[in-house]
């Protein structure tokens, strides 16, 4: 594909945004008129799925198009048994603490074939200083913030993140993420190269840190189902910062010819967020905890205020990004993810029956039990692994996962449970541990 027939790529990740976390999601309590725009430029999924509960396997499946499972990268780093409860009937699977460099990322592909490539906010696939696994090993030529922090230790300059020089006193980190990301397109504008800019914000992760005036503004208005003015205050701040990004890219005249993603990596802390009608939160395998917002942006190529239904995931993003791009994976690679291409353009259907989720591990605030689980049609399975049991939802009838199903539907439960036992042997997908 001639460089010029190349789209500019901006893939815009927020770290622990709830499914219900934006005004066009139908939480008319929450002010996000950015994003709320972007989705009526383009196409909103309301059964969009991370590939985790939880963010550093979610980020390892975006770049590799691979599922946690099957990367042996299913926790949140930097290490997968520190949250095991003391009288726990099982220890958590063996897992990887970093994404191995053998893996061809998407950065990777899209360098190769000539993008340049920028990084910008929260990498965290590795532990410690050990930065031989950050996101110059991994493709990218532009690195400002991605290291192995899970969240920033402050969302003011100074930040104390690796990798992210302090600028100006007081700054807050949005922004200057926003900054950074607006002037690599610049220079690759001008410079004339497409550009595959990849803005993975540290927001709206702990700590709960937001402008003043905002922050004025949420506690002089409670909002309901948000027992924290300080969550919808850096809500509304990254949907600003987001904003500015957007309109850089109208400014320089590069609107027609960028795909703009905007997604999470998994749903929200139920500590401060408000995942309602949705069953649970951030580190579950209930739809709170892995059903999250995703709009896709490409004037000409995708309608306006288009709205699907179709379940898609987070692995997904490697070939569809690859595919706009005129960039082809390694056909001896294992691919999870499938394109959206077509479906994109308004027509097609995706090919496969089922997504998959393996969650052997303990999330870091506790509760969750330790399982895998899967989506075929309207139904979803999860397996719990402390007693074997299955619960079987039909999410056309009961998003909130209510009424479990396996024992008056045996059938659809044995046969659903046969296949993700499949798919876990396939996957090579490590268990669990009796104790």
């Amino acid at each position: 594909m001639p460089a010029a027939e190349k789209p500019n790529i901006l893939l815009i990740m927020i770290d622990d945004l709830g499914w219900m976390d934006l005004h066009c999601q139908g939480n008319e309590h929450l002010h996000t008129p950015r994003i709320d725009a972007l989705a009526a430029q383009g196409m909103r999924f309301t059964s969009a799925y991370a590939a985790a509960p939880v963010c550093s396997p979610t980020r390892a499946a975006i770049l590799t198009g691979q599922s946690p499972a099957r990367l042996h990268l299913t926790n949140h780093l930097p290490h997968q048994d520190r949250f095991t409860p003391e009288k726990a009937p099982l220890l958590p699977a063996p897992m990887l603490d970093h994404l191995p460099l053998e893996h061809v990322t998407i950065a990777e592909h899209l360098k190769a074939a000539g993008y340049a490539t920028g990084f910008f906010g929260k990498w965290h696939l590795y532990k410690g200083k050990e930065s031989q696994f950050g996101p110059l090993a991994q493709g990218f030529e532009v690195n400002l913030g991605g290291c192995s922090f899970g969240g920033p230790p402050t969302f003011f300059d100074p930040y104390g993140i690796d990798f992210l020089p302090d600028r100006k006193a007081g700054e807050y980190l949005p922004d200057r993420l926003a900054d950074e990301t607006i002037g690599f397109m610049r220079q690759k504008v001008e410079e004339k190269r497409p550009f595959f800019a990849a803005l993975w914000t540290y927001t709206v992760h702990w700590p709960m840190e937001a402008p003043e005036p905002l922050l004025g503004k949420y506690r002089d208005r409670p909002l309901k189902g948000y027992n924290d003015a300080r969550y919808p205050a850096m809500i509304e701040a990254m949907d600003a910062a987001v904003g500015r990004v957007l309109d850089a890219v109208d400014a320089l005249g590069i609107t027609e010819e960028t795909l703009v993603v905007f997604t999470s990596d998994n749903g929200a802390f139920d500590g401060v967020g408000d995942n309602r009608p949705l069953r649970e939160s951030k580190g579950y395998l209930y739809e709170g905890g892995i059903r999250v917002p995703m709009i896709v942006r490409w004037p000409g190529k995708v309608g306006k205020g288009e709205v699907t239904e179709v379940p898609v995931m987070s692995t997904d993003l490697f070939p569809t990004i690859l595919e706009c791009a005129g960039a082809e994976p390694d056909p001896a690679t294992p691919l999870d993810g499938e394109s959206l291409l077509e479906l994109l353009k308004g027509g097609g259907t995706l090919k496969r029956e089922a997504l998959f989720w393996h969650y052997p591990n303990y999330a870091f605030h506790g509760g969750n039990r330790l399982g895998s689980a899967m989506r075929e049609g309207d139904f979803k399975l999860i397996e719990n692994f402390d007693d074997g049991s299955v619960e079987l939802y039909d999410l056309s009838k009961d998003l909130s996962e209510e009424k479990n199903l396996a024992t008056t539907m045996p059938d659809v439960a044995e046969r659903m449970k046969a296949r993700l036992h499949a798919w876990r042997e396939e996957s090579g997908a490590a268990m669990p541990i009796r104790r």
